[in-house]
């Protein structure tokens, strides 16, 4: 349709039902600051090694571009790409463990269900 035709010159465009309306925006629309909290959080701990937070600021940024065009391309799950860059018992292993540790995973998991429950709360409103 013309709408689908519109969008998708400057965008991803995809219909989405309206029961599923909230939980894709708080996905999609609050993403990006959940990604910038990722980048933040990469750079700091970068400084923290020593880095220039100029340095750490714009490679941080860099790895989740190019995470994102690897997963967005190529045919590989995102499992499977975080997968090929583990060595066993290497470097970024330890960095996922630590990680797992954290509870990352479910705290994405959290911050996407508490933000499509408000989006709810608020198209009641």
């Amino acid at each position: 349709n013309i709408v689908n035709q519109i969008f998708s010159g400057v965008s991803r465009c995809v219909e989405i039902p309206e029961r599923l309306q909230n939980a894709f925006a708080a996905m999609a629309g609050s993403g990006p600051a959940y990604i910038y909290q990722v980048i933040e959080a990469m750079a700091d701990g970068a400084v923290m090694m020593g880095i220039p937070r100029p340095l750490a600021i714009e490679h941080a940024a860099a790895t989740v571009r190019g995470a994102a065009t690897m997963v967005l391309e190529g045919d590989k799950h995102s499992a499977q790409l975080k997968d090929e860059v583990c060595s066993p018992g290497g470097s970024t292993i330890r960095g996922v463990q630590k990680l797992e540790e954290g509870g990352v995973r479910a705290a994405f998991m959290s911050a996407i269900q508490a933000a499509a429950n408000r989006n709810e709360e608020l198209g009641k409103k």
